[in-house]
């Protein structure tokens, strides 16, 4: 396994689970400092048409606290070369979930062409925010 000086990965974290954990965990195992992105509640919005549970100072304060992470920024764009050109990281982690994606696919180019390396870690099955937020409403209804 590769051993990277900086790596990055993104989220928004909302309702933080085992996956996150899992991600965090996987993408420290492969770097010496890892910067951890956390999307805004804006840019949530934005591109997920949605609100977060979790406000977005509560959910840098989660992820700061992880062990496995380093250092929190705030993502404000989902375009991770501005991002690399702020943060100088060598590797770049996401989900595998992700991995053949068009979105994927444009950002490996073009991180190939400055020297970074995408890496695709296993997504943890059966868990989501999504799943977790569908599992509440279905509670609630049921009450």
């Amino acid at each position: 396994m590769k051993k990277y000086k900086v790596g990055y990965t993104t989220g928004v974290f909302d309702m933080f689970h085992i996956g996150h954990l899992n991600i965090l965990k996987r993408a420290k195992e492969q770097c010496e400092h890892l910067i951890v992105g956390v999307s805004t509640d804006e840019l949530v919005k934005e591109y997920k048409h949605k609100e977060t549970i979790i406000k977005f100072d509560e959910r840098i304060a989660i992820v700061s606290a992880i062990k496995y992470v380093d250092e929190v920024v705030p993502q404000t764009t989902m375009d991770k070369m501005e991002a690399y050109k702020r943060l100088k990281f060598d590797a770049l982690f996401h989900g595998s979930d992700w991995k053949g994606s068009d979105m994927y696919n444009k950002i490996v180019q073009e991180f190939s062409e400055v020297g970074v390396d995408v890496v695709f870690l296993p997504h943890t099955e059966g868990i989501s925010s999504t799943i977790i937020r569908e599992k509440q409403v279905k509670e609630n209804e049921n009450r």
